[in-house]
């Protein structure tokens, strides 16, 4: 969903949150078509819209943005892109949000500029996933990997990539960005993001946050080895 005026869904329980987000980006040209004071009116509204991305608070009454996600995230074709909206402490949340299919999270406090820039990205398919955001998701599985429930069902088989492809995969789950990525590999960015396209083709995944998980999940990524030059910016 990329051609076309970009649609969003914003779905939290404070009026005033909804209200900031939409005049921030209509300003900008995105369309608000349609907002949600809680999970359930937030999935009637993300299946009657068909927004290309939804704002889905973490915190609800009736329905939590975690569940109202994985509601939404059903597999059917056009899905929107979800980014978990949170004034909380990240830790708590983000192995069950990522798991459920969001592509990324935002701060409540997100400056406008920013706002926008992530709506923008994740439609495009990318993800924000922060090395920051990764590294707690290592910390998760270090401590207690085997409390981790399999997010993805039965897991895809990774024999199918190369192993030029498994690499990528390796360090894209340490949280390294792309331009991160093509200087550790002597790759250029273009040919860096054709690597990625094709491990998400091959293993039928949404986004790099699936393919993080995966990494984690199927044991191809060690929690207690990062490699250096693991900190890029949030964008990736």
């Amino acid at each position: 969903m990329t051609d076309g005026p970009l649609r969003v869904v914003v779905a939290d329980d404070q009026n005033l949150v909804r209200t900031g987000f939409r005049m921030i980006l209509t300003g900008h040209g995105i369309d608000v078509v349609a907002e949600a004071g809680d999970g359930e009116e937030a999935v009637a509204a993300v299946r009657r819209a068909r927004p290309d991305v939804v704002l889905m608070d973490i915190r609800m009454p009736k329905l939590d943005g975690l569940e109202a996600t994985r509601r939404i995230l059903t597999g059917a074709p056009g899905e929107p892109r979800v980014i978990i909206l949170t004034t909380f402490d990240l830790d708590q949340f983000v192995y069950d949000a990522l798991a459920a299919g969001a592509s990324g999270f935002l701060l409540k406090d997100v400056t406008p500029e920013h706002l926008v820039a992530a709506v923008r990205l994740v439609r495009t398919g990318d993800a924000l996933l922060a090395p920051a955001i990764t590294r707690r998701l290592v910390e998760r599985f270090a401590a207690a990997p085997e409390q981790v429930e399999p997010s993805l069902g039965p897991h895809p088989d990774l024999t199918a990539l190369t192993p030029r492809e498994l690499e990528v995969l390796r360090l894209l789950a340490h949280g390294l960005s792309n331009t991160e990525l093509a200087a550790r590999l002597h790759l250029s960015e273009t040919t860096v993001k054709t690597h990625v396209s094709r491990i998400l083709a091959k293993l039928q995944l949404r986004d790099r946050v699936q393919a993080v998980v995966l990494a984690y999940e199927t044991g191809l990524v060690s929690a207690t080895v990062r490699p250096s030059g693991a900190h890029g910016s949030e964008r990736q």
